[in-house]
């Protein structure tokens, strides 16, 4: 990552114009039909939250590493799980994987507080720092074990994972809201697909969406988990 923390005025107008492509060409002819993901998704400069070196591919389309062993996600795939989590503005949201922060920093334009964990500590200082420094005030993050979540926080309207687990944690479910939705990519038999949950009573319903790939989730979750199958 970047050594520094970017500001808006660092995208160059090419950038810009890429950007506003992306949201057209690779969402808006894909299916993401939610007008405030679209705004938001079209408001975030993902070229400041990733390497130097992948700055030129920052609108493209797909995935891309950001180091540590990480990856940013498909811009199509952020967009597709945030509108699944249908975010109408007042919700408190838990993120589990912070990355290089731009995730969070689209939930910040759709939802009132953003709550991010992530494992990698120097990961989080530097999705902290961008955050900031794009005004991204409403977004909170903390190095830890995100299988643990974030209990004095809870509850919370929404969770989003951004890594592939074997299954939902318990402690997640526990800081789930009744009625809750949580997106996250679970790994199956044939692979990983997304999964859309909503908490019912002590449980989850899931639907699925599509196959996808992920960075692995590592911590506790390998060792408990919560089956979805």
């Amino acid at each position: 990552m970047t050594a520094s923390a970017p500001s808006p005025q660092d995208e160059s107008p090419t950038e810009a114009a890429a950007r506003q492509a992306m949201v057209e060409h690779q969402l808006r002819r894909r299916g993401i039909v939610d007008a405030r993901v679209l705004a938001a998704m079209g408001s975030v400069p993902r070229a400041l939250f990733v390497p130097a070196a992948q700055r030129a591919a920052a609108y493209d389309d797909g995935a891309l590493p950001i180091g540590r062993g990480q990856t940013i996600s498909q811009p199509y795939v952020v967009a597709l799980m945030t509108q699944l989590l249908g975010l109408a503005g007042h919700e408190r949201v838990l993120e589990i994987g912070s990355g290089s922060g731009y995730q969070a920093a689209v939930l910040s334009r759709l939802a009132r507080e953003v709550f991010s964990v992530e494992l990698d500590a120097a990961l989080a200082a530097q999705a902290r720092a961008t955050l900031a420094a794009l005004g991204c005030d409403n977004v909170q993050i903390r190095d830890g074990d995100g299988c643990f979540g974030w209990p004095e926080a809870a509850p919370f309207d929404a969770m989003i994972v951004t890594a592939a687990a074997p299954g939902f944690p318990d402690a997640l479910l526990a800081q789930l809201s009744p009625e809750g939705r949580v997106v996250a990519p679970l790994e199956r038999d044939d692979g990983e697909a997304l999964a859309l949950g909503v908490r019912r009573g002590a449980a989850i319903d899931w639907s699925w969406h599509g196959a996808v790939r992920f960075v692995p989730m590592t911590g506790a979750v390998r060792q408990s988990r919560r089956s979805t199958r």
